[in-house]
């Protein structure tokens, strides 16, 4: 198979398909849409996971694009004789911070639409009225309803989570204009929304109260991503030389209710033009916004590994009300790991999608719970003394750790008070490095806080607050519950570490080895 452009940055469909470039066929979603019973629909997906293209794909097959379609899925089976006059909206450019950025976002996009079909001008002074007055004529122009397309709808408020007030603004302005689409109903063929947070109804769209949200559903879990399947014929040509395990603990992972988990579309793109496995993908935008949340409610980064969370927990996102899970969620730093019934309610287990998210997530999380210059440094030690199986050395870059954190950040912050800080200082520390870390970990005695698995060594940790000067309890709990009991395999050392904090020293007071 020969090798093709690869698609990075490009999210027109137009030109992926006119410069012979990679794509993998998403089209025959497109016609489940068409032929689906619903008339609006809701997607939710993270950032940079491919639904501008997919918009564009929708844009250019209700136009009638054929020549773009041969050779797709879509493309038998779709009346090219019908075409219908779009409507696309995005709000992916812009700082909508700024008061009245929202209003002339939406009133150039809706001038240049007039302009693109002929229109005259609408007097009419306001977004929502003006969005009304072209759906009435483009519809009456054309002889058929409107298809409306809406690109990441929640940026304007999303770009200013962290100062309510211009986001309950551009909330209230939005709700307007969304509005329209139920009051145009007859005008309107297919609407279909997109963006990374799924605001709740009451707050967004109460207006348009038949929206189906497509978000969990099975049916169009893969709409963005790439399967494995994917990879095997569309990418055939880019994948010798590279690990396919490698490939998929660094990238695949995510899932939406789907029979199969997918790909980061991004992170394969920059995989197969850089050769090189790094966090692509999280690179793109540092999560300052969910690290603050987290530090601020004390969501210890331990609890990240395992998190329970009701349907009605996951759609708790608003100005006023972002819920912890569904942020994790709709971000894409958390995804679903399994569901079960429970009460006429479905409960989701949620955890990190793959390595890129677990050790970047935690190594933002540890600049803000212990903000260290020297981090990295004591980072190479320590992952020195792990390859050596030194389990006592481990005690003096741990320790360097915690009093590099300066006194100052000590006062000015709260975090440090809440339990399970400096265990979770310590969890992320390890994970950061891109080690092999299970945390809560099952046995027969009970389960162990931590191990890290290197090379033939398994290094068994168990945590404990104190106000003494430690007294050896977390090591012995280690001794008397036989954690080592399931790591005891021929040719592996297990070393047993109890560590105990002190949050008047700020610090580890006691850390005691011994190899079992």
């Amino acid at each position: 198979m020969q090798r093709r452009k690869l698609p990075i940055g490009i999210q027109t469909f137009r030109q992926i398909r006119g410069e012979d470039c990679y794509y993998v066929d998403k089209t025959g979603y497109a016609r489940r849409l068409a032929n689906d019973a619903g008339k609006h629909y809701f997607l939710s997906r993270p950032r940079r996971f491919g639904k501008s293209l997919f918009v564009d794909t929708l844009k250019e097959l209700f136009e009638g694009s054929e020549d773009l379609f041969r050779g797709l899925a879509v493309h038998g089976a779709w009346d090219w004789s019908k075409r219908h006059p779009v409507m696309r909206l995005s709000f992916a450019a812009g700082n909508f911070r700024r008061p009245g950025h929202l209003h002339a976002a939406v009133m150039r996009q809706l001038a240049v639409a007039e302009r693109r079909y002929e229109l005259a001008a609408s007097e009419d002074p306001t977004p929502a009225g003006r969005f009304a007055d072209l759906l009435e004529r483009l519809s009456a122009r054309a002889g058929r309803r409107v298809v409306v397309l809406v690109d990441e709808y929640d940026k304007p408020i999303l770009d200013g989570l962290d100062e309510p007030e211009p986001a309950r603004v551009n909330r209230d302005d939005l709700r307007g204009l969304y509005g329209v689409i139920k009051d145009c109903d007859a005008c309107v063929e297919l609407t279909f929304i997109t963006g990374v947070s799924k605001f709740s109804r009451l707050s967004l769209f109460s207006d348009l109260n038949n929206l189906t949200d497509l978000t969990l559903d099975p049916d169009y879990a893969a709409l963005c991503g790439y399967t494995e399947a994917d990879l095997e014929s569309v990418f055939a040509p880019e994948l010798p030389g590279l690990d396919r395990n490698e490939i998929r603990s660094w990238y695949n992972g995510y899932n939406w209710q789907g029979t199969e988990r997918v790909y980061n579309p991004y992170d394969i793109l920059h995989l197969f033009r850089s050769r090189e496995f790094a966090p692509h993908w999280f690179r793109t935008g540092a999560p300052k916004f969910l690290v603050e949340t987290l530090a601020r409610r004390g969501v210890g980064s331990i609890a990240l590994e395992d998190v329970r969370a009701s349907d009605a927990r996951l759609d708790a996102f608003d100005v006023d009300a972002v819920g912890t899970e569904a942020l994790l969620f709709q971000t894409g730093y958390l995804t679903i790991l399994g569901a079960e019934r429970r009460g006429g309610r479905t409960l989701y287990r949620l955890g990190y999608p793959n390595r890129e998210v677990r050790q970047c997530l935690n190594e933002s999380l540890l600049d803000h719970l212990a903000p260290d210059p020297r981090r990295e440094e004591h980072g190479a030690r320590l992952y020195d003394l792990l390859e050596a199986g030194d389990a006592a050395g481990l005690e003096a870059p741990i320790r360097a750790l915690f009093a590099g954190i300066p006194a100052d950040w000590h006062r000015r912050n709260d975090i440090a008070r809440f339990e399970g800080y400096y265990a979770s200082v310590f969890y992320s520390y390890f994970v950061a490095l891109g080690l092999d870390v299970v945390v809560e970990d099952a046995g027969s005695g009970g389960r162990l806080d931590m191990a890290v698995r290197h090379g033939r060594h398994a290094y068994l940790f168990e945590f404990k607050m104190t106000a003494r000067s430690g007294g050896g309890e977390a090591l012995a709990q280690i001794r008397k519950r036989d954690y080592a009991g399931k790591y005891r395999t021929p040719g592996r050392v297990v070393h047993l570490i109890g560590v105990e904090f002190s949050a008047a020293a700020r610090n580890v007071v006691a850390f005691e080895t011994e190899s079992a």
